[in-house]
């Protein structure tokens, strides 16, 4: 049954406790230490017998008290190898929301798939994004698929969230397996790349790829997550009467927190995830 695209808005940009460090202006988009010779010279920091990119200043400076007690040897400043100072930089980074749904035929699917697309879209709408990247992976019936293709482009995004099917099984490892080598591949292409998975289930899976049990399975993907200091957050779509606890338990595994909203929709979900990001 293919579902609706929920209604997108303009939100406010994503930003994290590094952005909130070293803004400066309305307008920035998130920027993450770099080890390149590229980027704002904002700090500097012990060498440690790398030398290159040497902060000039900051090493005079750390050198200035120690000058009285030098042989200068012909030189204005005796500068030794302990007064030597890297520059620490900083650059724009971009975002990479990967959303990972479950699509199968349990509570609510066809509204949390409607919040999912509009969410997306409305994060792709954002103007100071333009090098933020939004995906999304869902998994029903025996396997997960990779819907959208981490991209930045609304129209391509539109085309591809247009039709996506409910219904079937909860093959929840394969949809947490398939996010953990998507991000893991994004990462290895731009190492500054800054990850975000977001999964909706209720953590009920039901599909196992490796005759282990589904939930034990499941768990232990959500811990090669944590290992690789994936952030994540997870949305439990249990109905609150009759939660079982499991969603909260594969938050836990995953260094996660984990929300229960009230009511489900694109504005919902995308201020959840960045109350979570401002916190």
């Amino acid at each position: 049954m293919p579902v609706e695209v929920g209604p997108a808005f303009r939100p406010r940009r994503l930003e994290t406790s590094l952005d909130r460090m070293i803004r400066r202006s309305y307008g920035k988009r998130s920027f993450t230490k770099t080890s390149r010779k590229r980027g704002r010279y904002v700090s500097s920091c012990n060498a440690m017998g790398q030398f290159v990119d040497i902060a000039f200043d900051a090493t005079v400076r750390q050198a200035a008290p120690y000058q009285i007690h030098r042989q200068h040897e012909g030189t204005a400043l005796a500068v030794e190898s302990q007064d030597l100072r890297r520059k620490v930089r900083i650059r724009r980074a971009a975002n990479l929301i990967l959303f990972v749904v479950d699509a199968s035929w349990s509570m609510a699917a066809a509204e949390r798939m409607k919040a999912t697309k509009g969410a997306i879209l409305s994060l792709l709408l954002d103007a100071y994004q333009k090098r933020d990247q939004v995906g999304l992976i869902t998994f029903q019936k025996e396997s997960a698929q990779l819907v959208l293709q981490p991209t930045a482009s609304v129209e391509q995004a539109r085309k591809a969230l247009q039709d996506i099917p409910v219904g079937g099984k909860t093959p929840l490892s394969a949809g947490l397996l398939l996010a953990y080598e998507v991000l893991i591949r994004e990462r290895r292409k731009n190492p500054e790349v800054m990850p975000l998975l977001i999964l909706l289930t209720d953590g009920a899976g039901n599909v196992s790829m490796s005759g282990l049990p589904p939930f034990e399975e499941a768990l232990r993907i959500a811990g090669l997550i944590k290992q690789r200091d994936i952030r994540a957050v997870v949305i439990n779509m249990e109905h609150e009467t009759l939660d079982r606890g499991l969603a909260q338990q594969l938050a836990e595994r995953m260094g996660a927190p984990c929300y229960t909203l009230k009511e489900l929709g694109a504005q919902e979900l995308y201020c959840t995830v960045r109350d979570e990001l401002n916190g």
